[in-house]
């Protein structure tokens, strides 16, 4: 047994132990231990990450490659770098978070993993919300730590840097958790980037229109609170809607 496979067996187990029948349980026992599998699915995505460093790394770098590129292809002018800022961190933003989709389901639907997670007793949902948390703290968070830096390299202020950083962490939320649905839908599909692609992009369109909006008007000084609240509303709309969807389209695929 290699050392994915018996990390796998050890958390499925540690799933089991809090109740061998939870729906035999008491409500708020049942919701204690659907919130207790969730953490330990969070942990056990995030140990196995950290063993493939470079699936960590990659998103990071294209967005830095993808920013980094553009003052080398348009124009060294500040001035003009300044007012394409907006869109330039974004997109990378964008393209970042969606190379990392293709692998959120992936490796736990060829090693079984995901039908034992269907097949636990505990609830399938909390534990699509535990795997798309994991995406976003391995990808979405650290795109939004490096998007400031990335904007220096533009041109923008100082004094812009908090908004952007504040930006693009609730916008890359609502990002992971579109992602996740797409990732879902295209479990069973070979070579699925592609698809995944098409799926995934429309769907956040609205998030890179509204984070675009706020970044600019972060970039220009003034009050960039309207775009933020539609990026925390998507956000919050995505935590309510989309792991009941992943779980969905996972349960589909494994029948």
């Amino acid at each position: 047994m290699n050392q994915r496979d018996g990390h796998v067996a050890e958390t499925l187990g540690a799933l089991d132990a809090p109740g061998a029948q939870p729906r035999d349980l008491p409500a708020p026992a049942r919701r204690a231990d659907a919130i207790e599998a969730a953490r330990l699915a969070l942990l056990r995505d995030l140990q196995l990450a950290f063993r493939k460093p470079g699936q960590l790394v990659q998103p990071l770098a294209f967005f830095a490659i993808v920013t980094l590129l553009f003052p080398l292809a348009i124009s060294p002018e500040l001035a003009r770098l300044r007012e394409l800022a907006p869109g330039v961190v974004w997109v990378g933003a964008l393209l970042g978070s969606l190379l990392a989709l293709e692998f959120l389901f992936r490796d736990d639907a060829q090693d079984g993993t995901l039908e034992q997670y269907a097949l636990s007793g505990q609830s399938l949902t909390g534990l699509m919300f535990a795997k798309t948390l994991a995406h976003w703290l391995l990808t979405g968070l650290p795109l939004a730590l490096m998007a400031p830096f990335v904007a220096l390299s533009l041109g923008v202020s100082a004094a812009a840097l908090p908004g952007i950083l504040l930006a693009v962490a609730v916008g890359s939320v609502a990002l992971s958790l579109i992602g996740s649905i797409g990732a879902a839908l295209t479990l069973g599909i070979k070579r699925s980037g592609a698809l995944l692609s098409l799926l995934t992009l429309p769907l956040s369109l609205p998030v890179l229109i509204f984070g675009a909006r706020a970044t600019q008007l972060a970039i220009h000084g003034t009050s960039f609170l309207g775009p933020l609240e539609l990026l925390a509303a998507l956000a919050v709309l995505g935590v309510t809607l989309a792991p009941l969807a992943a779980a969905a389209a996972v349960r589909i695929s494994l029948e």
